[in-house]
């Protein structure tokens, strides 16, 4: 068995895991306006950290996520032969270093921790977050390793920002998933940590069990998302049959929810061909932005803490039903046991993933 948890969050809801999540339950989101921040000087909304005032923000982020994890698990799992740290992240510290943005941190994080391994990076756009935990579980299933430490983390940069409004892709208020008026995405940068482990004994608060996920890529287009769901589609439906999963044993889906037109679209369709348009549902995009690498591993965080408090989280920005297909939206806060979660994953290139959550 495998199982998950020691998880923490950095983001402008709060530094750790219990302050995002109470800052959630509030519903208070870390979106603002921010001046000059857009090409030209324009005023964009984003997530921002405001306090990263580092040389190297990217590394620190790294750092005090590691070190905040490391007093949630057994002293010596970080140093151990058995454990391996994957760092999950789009452009990783491209602000600094464009040539080889996670070359420094790599070396810098094995330094500062006395890591037996080189760290492993996985970058594979959005669903980059998702696809370290299912690898982190896959190593140890190999008998690679015990225990995988996996960090997602992205920030705000220039490159990324300039290069989603190039698109036409970023949305003039705070993003709304799966809402009628939605028209794109808002970004955040964000750094969270779980620990992926064979062992329950490691952890000081007790774990999830993680079950096999699993990968799909459509190809449909570089950008855009396929109109079928295919993707989609096949990872989620992979994910439920290998570990004997029905629709029926779900009890909540955090989807990818960008609040782009097409990605809410194909999520809905793929949820349809599921048959889990009844399983309650949200995206976490309304309180985080899209935080792109960081997405899967604070996403995933989130909802380990949902299942620890027994409660669903409302879908921050939806009003209005947005698309084709009726989904089981969350509205308001509500206390609801749950004992299964899906989460999804979806980004550029045709790239999808999931992974299922439950508690012991």
């Amino acid at each position: 068995m495998i199982y998950i948890g020691a998880e923490e969050i950095i983001s402008p809801l709060g530094v750790t895991a219990d302050q995002n999540f109470r800052a959630m339950v509030n519903n208070q989101s870390g979106i603002s306006l921010v001046a000059d921040a857009g090409l030209n000087k324009t005023p964009v909304h984003l997530s921002k950290i405001t306090d990263l005032q580092f040389e190297h923000p990217f590394d620190s982020l790294l750092e005090k996520v590691l070190i905040s994890l490391s007093e949630k698990i057994d002293s010596d799992i970080i140093t151990s032969d058995r454990t391996i740290l994957l760092i999950s992240s789009t452009k990783g510290a491209i602000e600094n270093i464009i040539g080889d943005q996670f070359g420094r941190s790599v070396a810098f994080i094995k330094e500062r921790f006395s890591l037996r391994h080189q760290p492993v990076v996985i970058s594979n756009a959005c669903i980059s977050g998702v696809l370290a935990i299912n690898a982190g579980a896959n190593f140890i299933s190999a008998g690679l390793y015990d225990h995988a430490i996996v960090i997602g983390c992205d920030l705000v940069s220039d490159f990324v920002l300039y290069g989603f409004q190039s698109l036409f892709a970023i949305s003039e208020k705070p993003c709304l998933p799966f809402d009628s008026e939605r028209n794109g995405i808002t970004l955040g940068e964000a750094c969270s940590a779980v620990l992926v482990s064979n062992s329950p004994s490691v952890f000081r608060e007790a774990p999830l069990r993680l079950l096999k996920g699993t990968s799909a890529n459509d190809a449909n287009h570089i950008s855009g998302p396929s109109r079928t769901g295919e993707g989609l589609f096949r990872s989620v439906k992979k994910t439920m049959e290998i570990n004997g999963i029905s629709d029926q044993d779900i009890d909540f889906i955090s989807a990818h929810g960008t609040a782009t037109v097409y990605n809410d679209e194909m999520e809905s369709i793929a949820f349809d061909r599921l048959s889990l348009t009844h399983v309650p549902l949200n995206s976490f995009k309304g309180y985080f932005g899209h935080t792109l690498g960081a997405a899967g591993v604070i996403e995933t965080a989130v909802s380990i803490q949902m299942i620890r408090n027994d409660i669903l989280l409302k879908s921050l920005g939806f009003q209005q039903k947005g698309t084709s297909v009726t989904l089981n939206i969350i509205e308001e806060n509500k206390p609801s046991e749950l004992k299964t979660i899906l989460k999804t994953a979806s980004g550029f290139g045709g790239g999808n993933a999931s992974l299922i959550i439950q508690k012991l």
